[in-house]
């Protein structure tokens, strides 16, 4: 990994990180709605889950890292269980994100240490 690879690893990690911590967040939250409370929660999560489906695709063509692609993998996972009704069965998913998306900005983080660039 490249210095300019690694200072956007951790930016885009940074971003993904906050981003899956929030759709997890939200997701707790909708299991107390109900009707139409619920539909429209449902809703906005979607729609942020898409902009963060787009994130991570983008980080993915800027960092050249595999686990970009299993997190993307791990989010339409995510995405088909809210789609079938088991949205708050989908959060063990995003986990599995999160510690992806963290692991790619400690590697990111320990170059420019090593650089002594952070």
């Amino acid at each position: 990994m490249e210095v300019q690879e690694a200072i956007m690893g951790f930016s885009q990690s940074e971003k993904v990180k906050s981003g899956i911590i929030w759709i997890s967040q939200a997701l707790e939250l909708m299991g107390s709605l109900t009707g139409a409370e619920k539909e429209g929660a449902n809703r906005l999560i979607r729609l942020k889950m898409d902009a963060l489906t787009q994130e991570i695709r983008l980080a993915g063509n800027m960092v050249a890292d595999p686990y970009w692609e299993d997190i993307e993998k791990d989010m339409d996972k995510a995405l088909v269980m809210m789609n079938s009704g088991v949205a708050a069965d989908s959060v063990s998913l995003l986990t599995q994100a999160l510690s992806k998306v963290t692991s790619i900005g400690q590697r990111s983080m320990t170059l420019l240490k090593e650089k002594q660039l952070l």
